[in-house]
């Protein structure tokens, strides 16, 4: 199929995109993102291993525009819906990143719920 990104005509396949993204781990992806096969590729991603152009030469829009036609599944995903990273082996996904200190306050300074000390000289004493 005939598909314009960049001001520049592209004849691309299904297969070909598929053959293209081969073997490239998908980056983070906050935004719009093409599914292909199970993975969920950034657009702008796979527009530069389709086209071979640099990522600031075309827009998302444009490779949203040509993936759809090619009957693949477009989506925006949010920071939110991004996958957790894996807790280590001592933690688990409820306690990963928590701490026992957090809300406690000591001479140095305020700690937020978060365990992020603020070093102010109205709380020390």
């Amino acid at each position: 199929m005939r598909c314009v990104i960049a001001r520049f005509p592209f004849e691309l396949t299904k297969a070909g995109v598929i053959a293209s993204m081969k073997g490239i781990k998908p980056e983070p992806a906050v935004g719009d993102v093409v599914v292909i096969g199970r993975r969920q590729y950034p657009v702008k991603q796979v527009g530069e291993a389709v086209t071979r152009q640099d990522r600031r030469d075309f827009s998302a829009g444009e490779v949203v525009r040509a993936m759809t036609k090619l009957g693949f599944t477009c989506t925006t995903v949010t920071a939110g819906e991004q996958a957790a990273p894996a807790a280590g082996p001592t933690e688990t996904a409820d306690t990963a990143g928590t701490s026992d200190t957090a809300g406690t306050f000591d001479t140095a300074g305020a700690a937020d719920a978060t365990g992020t000390v603020f070093s102010d000289p109205q709380w020390s004493e």
